[in-house]
């Protein structure tokens, strides 16, 4: 079965549209005595006979009209744009929700507004917004233990080009659009983002993968869209991308097309900023491999700070500081735990204050005491080992 989508000039060579989305050619010594549009079926013989309208079932589309012109509409469909015959009749205008189909064009006018599948009719500026992370000034560098070197280096390459991005564009040197902080999960690599941010008075978009996903053509590209587009009205921003990797993977052959179209998205957009813009895009990931590659050429993700897992003095450092806003009744062994927990990360020590802290109030206390702290590792130990 087929459909007539076109007819030679001479009148023997039907143009026809077959159910799978194919299209292809019959040809007649004689004049085809059909329409356009008209439904047929070709025999084993290539000749072609008439078929009944009705078995040609044609599904229906909704899009959203993006231009009305005298004769012609302009109507997105599926993230692609689309030109229609413009029906008198409907007086159609841009921003309306449409029905139609590809054989008639556009049948009615659903809404007058346009239909906005994920974002639940809110408008683009107040869902950007729902990413923004208000800032916690009860953190600060002093909050960050160990990795000083890491802390250097990023506060150099995010920092500095935020606050001093006008003197920066005066001595002309290249924008840093984007940096990726790279290692295993746990490092403290969102902390030290968020507190740059709040350093930097910068406003923090946060933006994790799932978030921001969505099985709607174009529609996770509309939500990126609208976050960068927010992001540069604000003096100063930082967009924030958890695990980055979920979002830009590596493109190929096998890779979806929505995976394709993301990336897309997030080149234009970084490709997209002018001089004026003091907006740094951040990514995260503990396997920079998988990103696409044209992410991490000069201009987009192409500085890199990356957090090791924490050697001994690190380690001390870390559980110094982060137990300094506990509770504690005596001066508690971070040397000798520090020496106890090689290959931890930041995350798995922290975890020792929250089992120290229910030894404590299980034995009826308000105040961590050493065997508290040497509990809470036993049990982070015993719950890792496990793991493993």
């Amino acid at each position: 079965m087929a459909r007539i989508s076109h007819i030679s000039d001479d009148g023997c060579t039907a143009f026809i549209e077959l159910r799978n989305g194919n299209f292809g050619t019959v040809d007649s010594s004689d004049i085809i005595p059909f329409n356009i549009g008209d439904v047929v079926f070709i025999d084993a013989e290539g000749s072609i006979h008439e078929a009944p309208q009705d078995i040609w079932t044609e599904d229906h589309w909704v899009g959203i009209t993006k231009l009305a012109i005298a004769d012609r509409i302009v109507v997105e469909v599926n993230g692609r744009l689309r030109l229609f015959p413009n029906p008198p009749e409907l007086g159609m205008r841009a921003g309306q929700t449409v029905e139609g189909k590809d054989s008639t064009g556009i049948i009615q006018v659903i809404s007058e507004k346009p239909i906005k599948l994920l974002l639940d009719d809110t408008p683009g500026d107040a869902f950007a917004e729902r990413f923004i992370v208000p800032p916690d000034k009860s953190t600060s560098f002093d909050d960050f233990g160990g990795y000083k070197e890491i802390v250097d280096r990023a506060r150099e390459l995010i920092e500095l080009p935020l606050k001093y991005h006008n003197e920066l564009s005066e001595i002309g040197a290249r924008a840093i659009k984007g940096v990726l902080f790279t290692g295993p999960s746990g490092t403290g690599k969102t902390l030290l983002a968020r507190i740059i941010a709040n350093h930097a008075d910068a406003t923090f978009y946060a933006i994790n993968g799932p978030e921001i996903l969505s099985k709607w053509y174009g529609q996770s590209e509309e939500i990126i869209r609208g976050i960068f587009e927010d992001a540069k009205r604000h003096s100063r921003a930082i967009i924030f991308f958890d695990e980055i990797d979920s979002l830009a993977s590596q493109r190929g052959d096998d890779s979806h097309e929505a995976s394709r179209r993301l990336v897309g998205q997030l080149l234009s957009l970084m490709d997209g900023f002018s001089r004026d813009t003091n907006v740094m895009v951040i990514g995260t990931t503990n396997r920079p491999q998988d990103i696409d590659s044209a992410l991490r050429r000069p201009g987009r993700f192409d500085w890199q700070v990356h957090f090791p897992i924490p050697n001994r003095e690190d380690r001390e450092k870390i559980l110094q500081k982060s137990s300094r806003k506990l509770r504690v009744g005596e001066e508690l062994p971070h040397s000798l735990i520090a020496g106890k927990t090689e290959k931890w990360t930041p995350a798995e020590l922290a975890a020792i204050w929250t089992e120290a802290a229910l030894l404590a109030v299980s034995d009826e206390r308000t105040s961590l005491m050493t065997e508290d702290y040497l509990g809470g590792f036993e049990r982070v130990a015993r719950q890792r080992n496990s793991a493993v």
